[in-house]
C-alpha cells in the first residue's frame, strides 16, 4: 500500500491555498527547487498529474482536486494529534474575545479545534466590537483578543497580517445614486468605528455625497440592513455573507491590520496553544 508523505501534502495544500508555490516555499521555509521536487514526488507516487497550468499559475487537475480534499483532512488530523499529545497535560481556563467579523467562522473553528485537543481547559469566549475588546484586555477581563489594529503598534499586540477593506452591498444602489445625484446611502456601526470613519473620509476625498441611512450596534444588524437594500457598507470579506457582492465602482479602500492583543506579556502554555490555533486558522487570509 502506498503511503503519501504528509510533508509533501502540506506543500501541495499550502501552495494551492496561497495561490503560489513560490509563496508556499517562503511560508514553509523551503527553496523553490525543493518545493518543485516535492510536487514531482507526489505525481510520481500517484502516477498522474495533480497540477495544470492556468495563466501564470497552477491549478489542480481533477485528480489533484481529489488529493487536495483528502490532504486537508489528513493534515488536520495530523495537526490535531500533535496538539493533543503536546497539550495532554494542559488544564485551567482561558478567556478570549473575537471582533464581530470573526465571530462565526473563525471562532467556531478555533474553539472546536482547541477544545478537542485540550478538553481539560475551560474556554470563555466573547464576541464584541473593537473598543469593548480593547478595554477588556486593558482591564484583564480577557486574556486574548482578535481585533482590528486601529492605530500604531501597542505593547502586547502581535500583528498577524493585513486584509483589504471592501465596499459591500447592491451595486444597483450605487448606480442609482450616481445617476440621480442623490447621496450614497450608507449602513454603518455606531461611532466610534474605524471603518465608518474611513468610508466617510474616502467618499469626501472623492467628492461623493453620502448619508447614513442606518446605524447598528451589531454586525448582524449591518448585514440585515444591507440585504434589505437600505445602503452599502464597508467591511472586510471576513464573515461577509456569500450572497452580498463586493462593489468595485466606489473609491479604493486601504488595508486594515488584524492583531492578537494579550492582557499580559507573561508566557502561558494554555494561551500560547490557543494563540497558535488562531494564527493557523488565519494564515491564508493574508496571502
Amino acid at each position: 500500500m502506498l503511503n503519501l508523505d504528509l510533508d509533501v501534502l502540506r506543500t501541495f495544500v499550502t501552495g494551492l491555498e496561497l495561490g503560489s508555490f513560490a509563496h508556499a516555499a517562503d511560508r514553509l521555509g523551503r527553496s523553490t527547487s525543493a518545493v518543485s521536487a516535492q510536487l514531482k514526488k507526489l505525481e510520481d507516487q500517484l502516477g498522474t498529474a495533480v497540477l495544470r497550468k492556468s495563466g501564470r499559475g497552477l491549478m489542480p487537475t481533477p485528480a489533484g482536486e481529489i488529493v487536495l480534499s483528502y490532504a486537508r483532512r489528513l493534515l488536520e488530523l495530523n495537526d490535531a494529534a500533535v496538539m493533543a499529545v503536546r497539550g495532554a497535560e494542559l488544564a485551567g481556563a482561558v478567556r478570549i474575545g473575537f471582533q464581530q467579523d470573526f465571530g462565526e467562522g473563525v471562532l467556531t473553528e478555533v474553539l472546536g479545534t482547541f477544545s478537542r485537543a485540550h478538553p481539560s481547559v475551560s474556554v470563555d469566549a466573547r464576541i464584541a466590537r473593537n473598543l469593548e475588546l480593547e478595554n477588556a484586555i486593558e482591564q484583564a477581563s480577557l486574556d486574548l483578543a482578535l481585533i482590528w489594529r486601529t492605530g500604531p503598534p501597542a505593547p502586547r499586540q502581535e500583528l498577524l497580517g493585513r486584509i483589504p477593506m471592501r465596499w459591500i452591498g447592491d451595486p444597483v444602489l450605487v448606480d442609482a445614486s450616481f445617476a440621480s445625484g442623490k447621496p450614497l446611502p450608507l449602513v454603518a456601526f455606531e461611532a466610534p468605528c474605524v471603518m465608518r470613519s474611513r468610508a466617510i473620509e474616502e467618499l469626501d476625498r472623492a467628492g461623493i455625497p453620502w448619508r447614513i441611512t442606518l446605524t447598528s450596534a451589531s454586525l448582524n444588524g449591518i448585514w440585515a440592513a444591507v440585504r434589505a437594500g437600505l445602503g452599502v457598507t464597508i467591511r472586510t470579506q471576513a464573515g461577509k455573507p456569500a450572497a452580498l457582492p463586493v462593489i468595485e465602482t466606489l473609491p479604493k479602500l486601504p488595508m486594515i491590520g488584524v492583531c492578537l492583543y494579550r492582557s499580559t506579556a507573561d508566557s502561558n502554555p494554555v494561551l500560547e496553544q490557543l494563540a497558535a490555533i488562531v494564527k493557523d486558522r488565519l494564515r491564508f487570509a493574508f496571502a
